[in-house]
């Protein structure tokens, strides 16, 4: 499928892209076989991105030493990816026995360019604190991208904190608390470069809640930024692979809605 940015003929920030990796796919749509399962990836923490995702994007608009920032760490999965790809790594996740998960993984590495938090991304005071700790032990200034991938609400609770955001069903008080992570997060990150948003959307009351453009919108609303691409990604088998896809099908077919198959990953240019 030919691209739709070589169609457009962008003009390009070149100190802000990485333009030498031949195989970065710049198509609006990415179809992914399977997961990559090599290295320290492992399919162990319901919800976590395969690493194709964080792979493709720290390629394209990172280069070697630069600085990525996460505020959902999960299970590691970019931080396996900036291992890979010789970038410093700075995660934060509420989730503290996930955190030591991690920490185990890595603590036969002889990669030590990371820091890895554990926190609540919505207390100001102690994500500063953590991030200028972080600072000093990695020297570096400013990140030089962003990666957000939040809970898709309450489908998936990953702990019993009040400030989880994986305890919210709400879609107003989801965005707005989504809002004030941005706020702490974003001012790390260098102007004129780009982070990402990787979501997808939720059933709720027998309708789809489209999560993704609520969050997308509230971006464009409330920071000075650039929407610089909307991905869909969809990554085949997934039901397959646990001998369900017919199941499913059916259930589909005999009621009125459809699978849900797909993520959105929208690329963000800071100008602030």
């Amino acid at each position: 499928m030919q691209s739709l940015i070589s169609e457009t003929n962008p003009v390009y920030d070149n100190d802000a892209l990485n333009v030498n990796g031949s195989d970065v796919n710049v198509d609006s749509l990415w179809l992914i076989k399977e997961r990559d399962k090599s290295g320290k990836h492992k399919n162990v923490y319901h919800g976590n991105f395969i690493p194709q995702i964080p792979n493709q994007l720290i390629r394209r608009y990172t280069n070697e030493n630069d600085v990525v920032l996460e505020p959902f760490a999960g299970s590691g999965t970019t931080l396996f990816e900036c291992e890979r790809l010789n970038r410093k790594y700075v995660g934060f996740d509420i989730n503290s026995e996930i955190v030591d998960y991690v920490k185990g993984e890595m603590s036969e590495s002889a990669y030590k360019n990371y820091a890895l938090c554990y926190g609540d991304v919505l207390d100001k005071d102690k994500i500063e604190n953590d991030y200028s700790a972080a600072k000093k032990k990695l020297k570096f200034d400013s990140a030089q991208f962003v990666i957000m991938h939040p809970p898709y609400m309450d489908i998936v609770k990953f702990t019993q904190n009040k400030n989880d955001l994986s305890q919210i069903g709400d879609i107003k008080l989801f965005v707005e608390k989504f809002k004030m992570v941005c706020q702490n997060i974003l001012p790390f990150l260098e102007t004129n470069k780009y982070f990402a948003l990787v979501i997808g959307d939720v059933y709720k009351k027998s309708e789809v809640v489209p999560l993704s453009f609520y969050c997308m919108d509230m971006l464009k609303r409330n920071f000075k930024i650039k929407l610089k691409g909307i991905i869909v990604k969809n990554i085949e088998g997934n039901r397959g692979k646990l001998g369900q896809a017919g199941i499913w099908k059916y259930r589909a077919l005999k009621s009125d809605y459809f699978l849900f198959k797909h993520e959105y990953v929208f690329v963000f240019k800071k100008e602030f």
